[in-house]
């Protein structure tokens, strides 16, 4: 089968995705922490490959069982109750700063048009076709479930062995989709090097595909799920959640008329969705003559204080709730830092306030006020830079040491970007920053304030080179805290701000002109304090 390329050039643009979010319930950091992997993966190419067309969607996905059942719990219409729930998506993106291209919820009527284009080049090939079909459906998970899939409790119930949600037999006329004819190719495209990331996800994907595909269910009964877009030319089915779903993508590329860029670069997803976006979609895709997606980026989930986190046990954690607390910065620092790709993270309040008090506070923030303090800097400048006094700071092993980290972080930071190891950008980023800490006190630069012209002259090349360590940390970190270090480059009068500016040295440059600190705060993140008595709160029950 010939599939359909777009061009590939240099100035191809970027296109990454969350998952579209299933508006059954608010938003929990689980769902934030999706948004804010595609954001830092979409903020960092910008800065490496600025251009116009790069792309990120993400958005809600409104249609199925669950949704009619929520909205009938909350006693309101269901087209009411998904855009409340998709305006608190919404407004939870603004707050944590992920700067989406689109936002695309599916019950719009854009999407309906590309469903139903997608779903008619699926029956033109005659990929597509109706059948009385039973099995096991599990509602909470929107999906059939073959027998290996499924677990018996001692009632004789029937519950997914994945989620551990129940399922019930079903019994209807269907679509169908001649998935298996697809096997082979979805393959080969699994196992090619970065199409699933981490590698471990590529490996269960793998292992999955090792049985044979069974043909899978495309459509509902309308008679069962209303509320769902109506087959083409048969308003007696609804299209299945995720075909619906998934085809969002496409409806965001411009498909079918006016497609701005094809395949998505990365395609971000929780481990819990990975069978329906490495197997349904390249599938659906192969099958339309369309390529599969780059490379799916897959992340493992959330506990809190080391249980699952789950309505019943009152421990879901509300971002937003969280946010008012440690700030928006502060969460989504906490996240990506904290975040391993391949592994569980555990979300804990002791930790998050431990770790921003010591690194955005401490590390970070502390360096920026101490170096623009009007008692050490009493003409709020940023000194221009005098390589004769370098070089003799360069005597000391606190230079030396500060010097070599600045040298490869860069290019330290480049591979685990382009990993989407953010927790190691920080880690390599904070020894950089311990090491400016350490250079600054060893040199003891308030002990010159007050002394003959050549200590001060030395004075504010300790501060220039302090700076220096700023704003090459501040550029890498953009992705991660893009409102704080806006906020530092902004006080240290730093333009360029691209990744290539992160690797023109100081003292390998043609040199810098003395500049004016802005009048804005040097107050980048104030330390988290408790009241007297207080502990620092559980994650759970708040």
């Amino acid at each position: 089968m010939i599939l359909r390329r777009f061009s590939s050039t240099s100035t191809k643009p970027f296109f990454v995705s969350t998952p579209i979010f299933y508006v059954n319930a608010a938003p929990h950091i689980g769902h934030l922490y999706s948004a804010v992997i595609a954001d830092a993966i979409f903020r960092f190419e910008n800065l490496l490959r600025p251009n116009p067309g790069n792309i990120f969607t993400t958005g809600t996905d409104e249609h199925g069982t669950k949704i009619q059942q929520a909205a009938a719990q909350n006693s309101i219409p269901v087209d009411e109750y998904c855009t409340g729930v998709s305006g608190r998506y919404r407004d939870l993106f603004k707050e944590m700063g992920v700067n989406y291209t689109d936002f695309i919820r599916t019950t719009e009527p854009r999407h309906f048009s590309a469903v139903g284009k997608f779903w008619g080049e699926l029956r033109k090939r005659d990929l597509i076709y109706s059948k009385n079909y039973s099995g096991w459906y599990c509602v909470s998970d929107e999906t059939f479930l073959t027998d290996s899939q499924l677990r018996e409790d001692e009632k004789g119930g029937k519950f997914s062995l994945e989620s551990g949600h129940p399922a019930e037999w079903t019994e209807e006329l269907n679509y169908m989709f001649k998935l298996g004819m697809f096997q082979q190719e979805v393959i080969r495209w699994a196992s090619r090097e970065g199409s699933v990331r981490p590698k471990k996800f590529q490996k269960i994907l793998l292992d999955n595909l090792e049985e044979p595909l069974p043909d899978i269910s495309v459509s509902r009964p309308a008679s069962r799920v209303h509320w769902a877009i109506p087959v083409p030319d048969d308003p007696s089915q609804t299209v299945y959640v995720w075909l619906d779903a998934l085809v969002n993508y496409l409806t965001c590329s411009g498909y079918p008329d006016d497609m701005k860029m094809w395949p998505p670069s990365v395609q971000v997803i929780g481990k819990d969705i990975l069978k329906f976006h490495g197997i349904y979609w390249p599938a659906f895709l192969i099958a339309n003559d369309m390529e599969p997606p780059g490379s799916l980026f897959v992340h493992s989930h959330w506990t809190v204080d080391g249980q699952k986190m789950s309505k019943s046990r009152g421990n879901v954690v509300d971002p937003s709730d969280r946010a008012s607390t440690y700030t928006s910065e502060g969460l989504r620092y906490f996240l990506l830092r904290e975040g391993v790709a391949h592994s569980d993270g555990n979300y804990s309040d002791v930790k998050i306030f431990r770790f921003l008090n010591a690194e955005l506070a401490d590390t970070l923030g502390n360096l920026l006020s101490r170096c623009c303090a009007k008692s050490l800097n009493p003409q709020q400048i940023r000194p221009a830079f005098d390589p004769e006094i370098f070089q003799e700071l360069l005597k000391l092993d606190a230079t030396k040491k500060l010097i070599d980290s600045l040298e490869v972080l860069p290019g330290k930071c480049l591979a685990h970007y382009q990993e989407n190891n953010f927790y190691l950008v920080v880690d390599t980023v904070m020894a950089a920053l311990h090491a400016g800490n350490n250079f600054f006190e060893t040199t003891r630069p308030w002990e010159l304030k007050k002394g003959t012209e050549e200590q001060i002259k030395r004075l504010e090349a300790i501060i220039c080179l302090t700076m220096e360590t700023l704003r090459i940390c501040g550029i890498i970190l953009q992705p991660i805290v893009p409102k704080l270090t806006g906020q530092l480059l902004d006080k240290l009068a730093i333009g360029q701000r691209q990744w290539k500016d992160c690797e023109d040295f100081l003292w390998k440059s043609t040199g810098r002109n003395q500049e004016n600190l802005s009048s804005a705060s040097s107050v980048l993140f104030r330390r988290l304090q408790l009241e007297k008595g207080e502990k620092v709160a559980s994650s759970q029950g708040r």
